[in-house]
């Protein structure tokens, strides 16, 4: 106890320099808890986009089909394969994929026409929730259609307005049917805002004249399961059909999250070691300027151990204010930036990373870990960097330390 009164004493003594060296420490965990909050928050937000829209965390097609679409390949009993991976606890939903032309007056556009079953794919798909103008899909109405935010805009169409779809029906004939929109989506992604019309399976089967079956099912296998391992249990529960996962489907995003993740850690070690060349600096001198006292010391009789813990102490209470000055200023800031967030909309409004929109809201995570990683490793970057001065204050001899000037 009173090495540590000794060296909180000896803190002050330098008040200035020790004030300086707090600040800076203070400000670097403050910055990095700030920074690992947002960070973690627009890695979040981003794979919940990419999974929880569309994409699902993984799909399954008939074996060769992402190589060569085709209508007439379909996944033939896909309601008794919802049922089986519903059976291990993932959310899943068949679609069908077609292509086709709809019109309006004299405008037009290529389009993507997707069927959904309606009373699973909120299950596997939150599309439904991003239904900006009007209404979702309803079984009851076949003849309602949900298309994309540009679509709508190049067609001029909004709800109640009425589109001609055209396209190649399974037999052979043209696929054609006149449509009423329910609904505009909200940006969700670069294809589906462009080009996408979502319909009931009903009508689907009806317009392209098709029997059954599945060109794709979505599954959303939830946050606590490695997407690797849930595509093993996938592939398991589906013998025969090709699977893959949102990573293998949008490879550029997923090297640009594992990326954003790499970059929070050089950024630790490059403001982590600004701290250690800042302690080290400041706590050498300190210990060049008492020279003589701690020779005096050791030649009363203090041992080197209670040396190396006087500057250990030292370290302690400056990583403690430190500490405490730091989550003063941090925690405030994520609370309000995982409520409010961060508007980048001024940046260049609706941001698309690989085709995939993205709210231009960055919103911090609020949860423990966001503090403890970066408080954890300042402590232990604080005692590395203190040992060094602890040690060369411990070796000191007491002979030499008279005779220093």
């Amino acid at each position: 106890m009173r090495t540590a009164v000794m060296a909180w004493r000896n803190l002050w003594r330098y008040g200035r320099r020790t004030a300086a060296t707090i600040a800076a420490m203070a400000l670097g965990l403050a910055a990095m808890i700030v920074w690992t909050s947002l960070s973690q928050g627009f890695l979040r937000d981003l794979e919940a986009k990419i999974v929880e829209v569309e994409v699902g965390d993984v799909q399954v097609y008939p074996a060769g089909y992402r190589d060569s679409p085709s209508i007439f390949d379909r996944i033939d009993a896909p309601l008794a394969l919802v049922d089986s991976l519903g059976a291990i606890g993932y959310g899943a939903s068949p679609r069908l994929l077609a292509g086709g032309l709809a019109a309006v007056g004299e405008s037009s556009a290529g389009v993507s026409v997707r069927g959904v079953e309606t009373a699973r794919d909120a299950g596997a798909s939150a599309v439904s929730q991003r239904v900006a103008v009007g209404s979702w899909l309803d079984a009851a109405t076949p003849t309602g259609i949900v298309i994309g935010s540009r679509l709508a805009g190049t067609l001029d169409a909004g709800p109640g307005s009425e589109i001609v779809l055209l396209g190649q029906a399974a037999d052979g004939s043209i696929a054609n049917g006149l449509y009423t929109v329910r609904g505009v989506l909200a940006p969700v992604a670069e294809g589906t805002d462009r080009g996408g019309v979502f319909m009931t399976r009903a009508a689907f089967l009806e317009l392209f004249a098709l029997p059954g079956g599945a060109h794709q099912i979505v599954v959303r296998t939830g946050d606590a399961e490695p997407v690797d391992v849930a595509a093993e249990r996938v592939r398991a529960a589906a013998p025969g059909f090709d699977v893959v996962t949102w990573r293998e489907l949008f490879p550029a995003l997923s090297s640009m999250l594992d990326s954003v993740e790499g970059m929070m850690y050089v950024l630790f070690m490059v403001v982590y070691l600004a701290i250690a060349i800042l302690l080290i600096n400041s706590t050498l001198m300190a210990v060049f300027e008492r020279i003589k006292e701690l020779g005096l010391l050791k030649a009363v009789g203090l041992p080197p151990s209670r040396v190396v813990a006087l500057i250990l102490w030292e370290g302690a209470f400056q990583a403690a204010l430190a500490t405490a000055a730091g989550l003063a200023v941090a925690v405030p800031l994520i609370l309000y930036f995982g409520s409010a967030g961060i508007n980048l909309a001024a940046l260049g409004g609706t941001i698309s990373i690989s085709g995939i929109g993205i709210e231009p809201v960055m919103r911090g995570v609020v949860k423990p870990s966001v503090v403890v990683a970066p408080w954890s490793a300042m402590i232990a970057i604080v005692f590395a960097s203190m040992l060094y001065p602890a040690v060369k204050a411990a070796r000191i001899q007491p002979v030499e330390a008279m005779r220093h000037e």
